[in-house]
């Protein structure tokens, strides 16, 4: 099988069609300290793009779109998990300093170009109807907020809709980005903070207005929220969502039991990132479990999220040797490449 451009080994992959080997990339790649230990380890200091860093590894390269819903204008929660209204009048006066533009144009332009090259893929995130109005009341206040404060978390979400049609109409403008997550974080390891009918009541009707036009477009649909997002999964699918990430392995996610259970089911990620400093067996061990699920398709293996500064450089490129190995692998195994 001759070789494959990263967009067409992701596009093919992703809609379970053979593949000369299985993107190896990073989703979530690395804390800003373990960065700061590898440069002190051997990483050139002058590698501070992360597209920069991914080539010099041998990654291959993905661009982040983080749509922002908020202005520079916009207050800061006092705390990580506080927020920054308290209720409807809250929620007016600083209404004004979000739903700005939501991305850099030139930027997103200069990427759309080495996208269209084939090697670059580009990736999408929306604040999701959970993430935003927890961003905007804080942890506590939000949970409250769906039995207190109903009128309010529509109010909030319905500003987010119009704002991400505004934002999904110009970004089209320029690109078709890859894929796309909505950042949810809405579980934990025991599952979801919320029930089915607090889905269906507070998130369900926005997604059915925001994913169709997505997919529409061509772009996958996916839900990044950490925890175990086994229970979501009906929930989510049920909306028109296509995939998870980043399935954490700490948290009790058996991808094996989710591709049993939703053979279609669009997943990155699943690679506990607690092995990668125990040596090349752990590591070994770890692609083991994850190959037959690789096998099948529809699975692009990465850390389970940003890789901890207790990895060294070396045992991090340890770490890219056998991943590497384990991308042909894969491949072979399902009969997808010349063995």
């Amino acid at each position: 099988m001759s070789e494959m451009t990263n967009r067409q080994r992701f596009d093919r992959l992703m809609s379970f069609q053979p593949v000369d080997r299985l993107p190896m990339m990073e989703w979530a790649p690395w804390w800003d300290k373990t960065l700061e230990r590898w440069r002190g380890e051997g990483l050139p200091a002058e590698l501070t793009d992360a597209v920069d860093v991914q080539r010099h590894l041998g990654l291959d390269p993905i661009r982040h779109v983080w749509i922002s819903h908020w202005t520079d204008r916009a207050p800061q929660p006092a705390s990580h998990g506080a927020g920054i209204i308290a209720d409807l009048a809250d929620y007016e006066r600083v209404r004004p300093t979000l739903y700005g533009d939501g991305f850099d144009a030139e930027k997103l332009q200069a990427w759309a170009e080495q996208q269209r090259s084939g090697e670059l893929l580009l990736w999408l995130t929306f604040d999701g109807f959970f993430w935003y109005p927890r961003r905007l009341l804080g942890i506590q206040r939000h949970l409250y907020a769906f039995y207190d404060q109903a009128d309010l978390m529509d109010r909030i979400n319905a500003d987010l809709l119009d704002h991400q049609r505004r934002v999904l109409a110009a970004v089209l403008e320029i690109c078709t980005p890859d894929f796309m997550t909505f950042a949810e974080d809405m579980s934990y390891n025991h599952g979801p903070m919320i029930s089915p009918e607090l889905c269906e009541r507070f998130l369900a009707p926005w997604y059915r207005q925001i994913v169709p036009p997505l997919k529409a477009a061509g772009i996958r649909v996916l839900v990044d929220s950490d925890g175990d997002v086994t229970e979501l999964v009906d929930w989510m699918l049920a909306l028109g969502v296509e995939g998870f990430l980043p399935l954490e392995r700490q948290a009790g996610v058996d991808v094996g039991e989710l591709r049993r259970r939703w053979p279609r089911l669009l997943m990155l990620g699943a690679f506990d990132k607690m092995v990668m400093h125990r040596g090349e067996r752990a590591i070994r061990e770890e692609f083991e479990r994850l190959l037959p699920v690789a096998a099948a398709g529809g699975f692009v293996p990465s850390v389970d999220h940003q890789t901890p500064p207790g990895v060294s450089l070396q045992q991090y490129r340890e770490y890219l040797a056998i991943f590497r190995e384990f991308c042909r692998r894969a491949a072979e195994a399902a009969g997808q490449a010349p063995a």
